[in-house]
């Protein structure tokens, strides 16, 4: 039969029509395999889950390999290890609040170095347009009033000394980039004063009138000698101090130079807050700032967020001998234009190289110093 010809039951299809078989599939344009990443970028990418175990009881420290002291364990809520708070480095006063992770887990990078430029910004030193003769001035209106005192009214009125920055400019800035090194390590911002946010105590709650049994006034002079160091602090003549980490104290704080007796070193700084909201808080560094009649009008500086470097200034045990031997510093609570103030100062004279240390318990014997190396 012709193809052009078909039977008289059949009908007959255009010649230009194509013919599909039923049973062929459609031809669909073709695509590249898909990739698919492995089971060890997932697991790295991914976000871990806290799985509940019933058992604990064969739980041990990776540092000691002791399992007792339960109450002190910590366990990491990624790896599910032990860790004693008192093993770790540096140690953990108080149980962490939410998540906890080692430090194999944390995963914490180092903090890359901070040029000259980024520096000036971290901490908003602002140039010099004066040759110093403000500075000098205060200087001199505070030599003459010595003159003219007596030596035993010099005696009992022990004035505060400003501190000398260090001359060398470049160790100047080693020192500022080792303490923006730090607070930045700890996700921190840099505040050479008290500051008050929405939610917190408001700066009306902080004055030194409300202090249970008044506070002690910071004389005139020594006022001047504050807010000298604050505008050489501006200038970027910082205190001769320098951040250096410990395995054992974590961060802290060493003398780049020699400090002499009655130095002011640095005020504490940081939020403030009332003490009633910080009760449960896990940070290790909360400054009485006041203790008022009231305690729920009494006030916490907080240096989590924001604060300077007497956030890394350590502690000492004062449970023993051989750590009161080692302070050096002591902070005291003054009223300055009305409004509470925390001044570290020398309490001895420091020589270069030498560590920083305070009594955590100048006012209220509550904090657990035992711990402390």
């Amino acid at each position: 039969m012709s193809p052009s010809m078909a039977s008289p039951g059949q009908k007959s299809l255009p010649i230009n029509v194509s013919v599909r078989k039923r049973t062929e599939a459609p031809r669909w344009p073709s695509k590249p395999a898909k990739k698919y990443r492995s089971m060890t970028d997932i697991m790295a990418r991914s976000k871990y889950a806290v799985i509940g175990s019933e058992d604990y009881s064969d739980v041990h420290c990776e540092e000691c390999g002791n399992g007792d002291r339960e109450n002190e364990l910590l366990l990491c809520d990624k790896c599910d290890r032990g860790f004693h708070m008192s093993c770790l480095r540096p140690i953990v006063v108080r149980v962490p609040i939410g998540s906890w992770l080692c430090s194999k887990c944390s995963g914490q990078g180092r903090v890359k170095s901070f040029s000259q430029t980024k520096i000036i910004d971290f901490f908003r030193i602002q140039k010099c347009t004066d040759t110093g003769g403000e500075c000098k001035l205060h200087l001199d209106s505070r030599k003459r009033r010595r003159r003219t005192g007596s030596i035993v009214l010099q005696k009992k009125r022990r004035r505060l000394l400003p501190f000398t920055p260090t001359e060398d400019p470049s160790q100047r800035l080693k020192q500022m980039r080792s303490l923006a090194t730090a607070l930045t390590a700890l996700g921190m911002e840099f505040s050479d004063e008290l500051t008050y946010f929405h939610g917190m105590a408001p700066r009306s709650a902080n004055r030194s009138n409300f202090e249970n049994g008044g506070m002690q006034v910071l004389s005139k002079e020594d006022v001047e000698t504050i807010e000298q160091c604050r505008v050489m602090c501006k200038r970027g003549e910082c205190p001769p101090l320098i951040v250096v980490f410990d395995s054992c104290e974590g961060y802290t704080v060493e003398a780049d130079g020699p400090i002499k007796d009655m130095t002011f070193i640095t005020e504490y700084t940081g939020d403030v807050d009332y003490i009633k909201n910080r009760e449960s808080d896990d940070c290790d560094s909360l400054m009485t700032l006041l203790l008022a009649t009231d305690p729920s009008d009494s006030l916490v500086i907080c240096p989590d967020k924001r604060g300077n470097i007497a956030r890394f200034i350590s502690g000492i045990n004062n449970h023993t001998v051989e750590g009161k031997k080692k302070q050096n510093v002591k902070c005291v609570r003054y009223s300055v234009n009305g409004e509470c103030r925390v001044l570290l100062v020398a309490t001895r004279d420091i020589a270069k190289g030498e560590r920083l240390y305070y009594d955590y318990n100048g006012y209220e014997h509550e904090y657990p110093t035992h711990h402390f190396v």
